[in-house]
């Protein structure tokens, strides 16, 4: 359990953690970033599996937070996201992307609470998430759940499932880009807001690396 006290700030960033479990209250006036990347081991003889758990309370008025989630999955490799956003208190802001990238047999699952109290007026909220399948074989399941009381908010969410845009894959070749690397290129730019919400650079082009590793 994690408290943010009155106007502080904080970022966590995570990378394949088997078992991400945060419970996190955020006081008057405090923000929250919180950056969780999943990505396949090299070479790696057993399937990864892992499980996150995002809870996060505004237990006070003008609160933000922001969760990026990425998973970039191969073999059968099986990533599970859960997020609970709770807005207690009105005047808060929070802000969600989640986004999935299988191939081969990966499996990804996504749930995620979106609550807002019915003290909890003045709300901006929104939950997003998109998945992306390079193979047939691979399965995403997606289950948003919004519980609003209040009047006076904002809120939304949307979930997409697809595959890479082959309108977009015929423009590039058309124009002398590889068909592989035509593929990777739209591949990290489907990727590249998650990754660019870590403020750290170094952090960031590591994770890149790893990534296109």
């Amino acid at each position: 359990m994690l408290n943010l006290n009155k106007d502080e700030h904080k970022e966590l960033v995570f990378f394949n953690e088997p078992d991400l479990s945060l419970h996190i209250t955020q006081q008057e006036g405090s923000s929250l970033r919180i950056v969780v990347v999943d990505c396949s081991v090299a070479a790696a003889d057993e399937p990864r599996s892992a499980a996150h758990t995002l809870e996060i309370h505004h237990a006070g008025t003008n609160c933000r937070t922001e969760i990026y989630v990425l998973a970039y999955l191969k073999r059968k490799d099986c990533v599970r996201t859960y997020t609970r956003m709770h807005h207690d208190i009105g005047g808060g802001v929070s802000k969600q992307v989640i986004k999935y990238v299988l191939a081969d047999e990966a499996q990804g699952e996504f749930m995620g609470e979106l609550k807002i109290m019915p003290n909890a007026q003045q709300v901006s909220a929104e939950q997003t998430n998109r998945n992306l399948l390079l193979s047939e074989h691979a399965t995403m399941r997606t289950r948003p759940q919004l519980e609003i009381y209040a009047d006076d908010v904002k809120a939304g969410h949307g979930a997409t499932t697809g595959q890479l845009d082959e309108s977009a894959l015929f423009y590039m070749q058309q124009r002398g880009i590889d068909p592989t690397m035509a593929r990777q290129m739209l591949v990290q730019a489907f990727m590249q807001d998650i990754m660019d919400a870590i403020s750290d650079d170094t952090l960031r082009d590591a994770y890149c690396k790893r990534l296109t590793e």
